[in-house]
Formats: C-alpha cells, structure tokens, sequence
C-alpha cells in the first residue's frame, strides 16, 4: 500500500540533524529516568502507592517496550532475536493500557526489569547509529511527534520517556521518597 509522502518532510540532510538532535535528547531522557530509579530502593519497585494506579515496575516495562517499539521494531521491522528480548507476554504486561500489578512474583525482578530496560536502550542506539535518511523519511502511522514518517517515532522517543520519568517521580514522592532534583 502507497502511503502518501508528507510534503512538509524535511530534505534528507535536515532529516539527519534532527536524528542527531534527537538522539541528544533520548540520551539525556534516560540518563535522567536512570538517575530516578538509581535512587529508587529495587524492593520498593512493585509499590502502589495509595492514590495511584502504576508503579516503578510497570513504568520501567512500558519504558522498554515503548523504545522497542519506537526505535527498533518502527525502523528496522521485527528481528528474530526480539522474540526472546521482547517476548510477546512481556509486551502484554507493559503496553499502553496494561495493568501494572502489584504483585512481584509474576514478573520480573526490579533488576531484570533494569537489565532489559538498558538492553534495549542499548541495542535501539545501534539501529540508530545505523539508520538513514531515506529511512526515516518512510510513512508510518500513529504514534509519531511532529511528522508521519520514521524520523516522526524517533522525535516522539524522549517526549514519551520524559513523561514516564515525570510518571517516576510522582510515584516516588507518594513512597515518601525525598525529590532527586
């Protein structure tokens, strides 16, 4: 199917400027989620504090299925060692309107929750260190931020994180948690 081309799209070469801006900023969105949950005790990560409906587990899940989602599966299509990084249960229990659960011993650990969360920000850098313009000027549907191409979902990346890192802090405040900045 012929998607039809965005005629405010940037030229090829303003393409790679904002990919390179934006990777600036997705860098800069996970050093600060990182910083959040370094100072967020791993036993407190399943909590649902009194008011709130999530917790620093499901907001650490959904962080690594969005970027995922975003930054490999939107550029590159579905790998076949994503089946065991992304695995389809683990997608379930993190996407968009999922429930988080309290409950630690149907889930991962804090720590593999971590360890996958940096795999994935690891392995998403990598596709984009390697993407091109021609790339990231392809059609795609929602969700994106400023275009309806690739480059679109890349912009979209650190918006979503820094939300989910403000979703952090809340959530450590209502623990009682001293305020990190």
């Amino acid at each position: 199917m012929n998607m039809p081309i965005d005629d405010n799209a940037p030229d090829p070469q303003a393409t790679m400027q904002m990919l390179c801006g934006a990777v600036g900023q997705i860098k800069f969105a996970r050093d600060y989620t990182l910083g959040l949950l370094e100072q967020t005790p791993r036993e407190r990560w399943f909590d649902i504090p009194d008011g709130l409906c999530t917790n620093i587990a499901w907001q650490v899940g959904h962080l690594t299925v969005s970027q995922y989602g975003l930054l490999m599966f939107r550029l590159r299509g579905r790998a076949d060692e994503d089946l065991e990084l992304i695995p389809s249960r683990f997608r379930k229990a993190y996407t968009r309107g999922s429930t988080p659960s309290a409950d630690a011993s149907k889930q991962m650990s804090a720590d593999e929750l971590h360890e996958r969360l940096c795999v994935i920000h690891t392995r998403a850098m990598s596709v984009l260190d390697q993407v091109t313009a021609e790339t990231l000027l392809e059609p795609i549907d929602m969700p994106y931020a400023a275009y309806p191409n690739k480059l679109g979902a890349v912009l979209f990346c650190p918006l979503h994180e820094h939300i989910h890192a403000g979703q952090i802090g809340l959530i450590r405040r209502a623990m009682g948690l001293e305020s990190v900045r």
